[in-house]
């Protein structure tokens, strides 16, 4: 019996030990999903290895210590510096990331996305702008203060913070911070978020299970929106196929992973 788990710091609200487990029930896969409190990042890799795990998630916020405790980085990963799957192989921990492409799925039924606007300069914001710039897509990044744009920078962004913030049309606006979480908070203050939800199509945040402030601001503006489920889906199903080494198929894992859903 393979054990799994997810690190976060709040972890409590986490669905992956229920999607994961689903598929391992269902599909006859011997292994368990189980969700580990983590408040130190830099204590995730011992205690990766105390609880004696096959392969891990990682959430907030520890996605950048994430990398940092991997022995090998493999695929996307490398392109961002961040991870969200760490595989124990043969005791060396080996870290991918599949929140972009998890994201991708999400929007897929948004149209004609060729500029975002990005709220927040954390590890998915880092994955997520890397993976739309691939795709050709014009990035926009505001974070609170400057000092975290660097990366932004450097691979092609417009970067902001809030005392630097210009206004342009976007296509899609996406809130990957914590604001909404466990708080009422914002992702940035009310007059840039009121400024950004009157120049966009679309809108979406990467906190599932909840309508946070942010969306609820969109609701009242009438713009199309997505919460993160699809986009937990999505890299769900793909760090799945790492944990049991590709032997279940794709379709199998999706299939199961979608009924965790209505549970």
């Amino acid at each position: 019996m393979k054990l799994f788990a997810i690190f976060g710091d709040p972890v409590s609200h986490s669905r992956s030990p229920l999607m994961h487990n689903c598929v391992f029930t269902h599909l006859h896969y011997p292994a368990c999903y189980t969700r580990v409190h983590l408040q130190e990042g830099a204590q995730l890799r011992e205690k990766f290895f105390t609880l004696g795990l096959s392969g891990a998630n990682i959430t907030v916020p520890h996605k950048e210590a994430a990398y940092n405790a991997c022995d090998e980085i493999r695929g996307f990963a490398n392109e961002v510096g961040v991870v969200n799957t760490i595989i124990n192989e043969n005791g060396r921990l080996i870290g991918y990331n599949t929140d972009a492409d998890g994201f991708l799925f999400a929007i897929s039924e948004f149209d004609n996305i060729e500029k975002i606007l990005i709220l927040g300069a954390g590890g998915t914001a880092k994955a997520l702008a890397k993976r739309f710039i691939m795709e050709g897509i014009k990035v926009s990044v505001i974070n609170r203060s400057a000092p975290r744009l660097a990366f932004f920078q450097e691979i092609g962004c417009q970067t902001y913070s809030w005392d630097t913030f210009k206004t342009k049309e976007y296509d899609l606006v996406v809130n990957t911070t914590s604001a909404g979480l466990k708080d009422d908070n914002l992702p940035a203050p009310l007059e840039i978020i009121e400024n950004v939800l009157t120049h966009t199509h679309y809108v979406a945040d990467a906190i599932y299970g909840k309508v946070t402030p942010f969306l609820e601001q969109a609701q009242q503006r009438n713009i199309p929106l997505k919460d993160g489920a699809d986009m937990l889906l999505g890299q769900g199903v793909l760090a799945n196929e790492l944990f049991v080494e590709h032997s279940l198929s794709k379709e199998d894992i999706q299939n199961e992973m979608k009924k965790s859903f209505l549970l």
